[in-house]
Formats: C-alpha cells, structure tokens, sequence
C-alpha cells in the first residue's frame, strides 16, 4: 500500500539514530569550542569615562544651584536670581558666623 515516490522512507529506528548522531555531533563541537581560551572582545564606549565624569560634576552644579534656587525663590519668599548674588551670601555667612 505504500507508494514509492523514487525516495526512500526510514524507519523510525532509523530517524531516532540519526537524531542522536546529530545531537552527539553538536556536543562534540560545544566541547571543542569550550576548551578553546575565550577572546575577550573590547567594546568600545560610547561615551568614554572621564567624560562621565566630567558631565556628572556639571549635572551635580545644577542640581546644587537649582536647589538653592528653589529653596530661597520658593521656600524662602525671596526672588530666585537672588542666589546668584554674591550679597546674598556674604548674608547669609554673617548669620551663620554671627560677627
């Protein structure tokens, strides 16, 4: 009842025995890769360290000057640009050294 089409058809035995050659292949292969010493790759940044750096100091001055704008503008009733003012802080270092 089976028709043949020019092609043989396998077993199942033969299927399973050509899977497991397969997968021992591939385990074969996975080892040699494993015992060969790794390369390690450099990447290369994007944005390099010290530029990291650089950029967090600027992000921090802000955060400061924009903290003490908002402390005194809007905590304090005072106008904000006032921060900028060196008066302003000789101000407030004479009430905190009380001279």
């Amino acid at each position: 009842m089976e028709q043949e089409t020019g092609k043989q058809s396998l077993s199942r035995e033969e299927l399973r025995k050509a899977q497991k050659n397969k997968e021992s292949k591939q385990e074969e292969v996975s080892a040699t890769e494993e015992k060969r010493p790794k390369k390690y790759k450099f990447r290369t940044r994007l944005i390099p360290i010290w530029l990291r750096l650089i950029i967090l100091v600027i992000v921090m001055a802000v955060a400061v000057v924009a903290g003490a704008m908002f402390g005194y503008g809007v905590l304090g009733g005072g106008n904000p640009m006032d921060v900028l003012n060196k008066e302003t802080w000789q101000h407030i270092l004479d009430l905190v050294n009380k001279e």
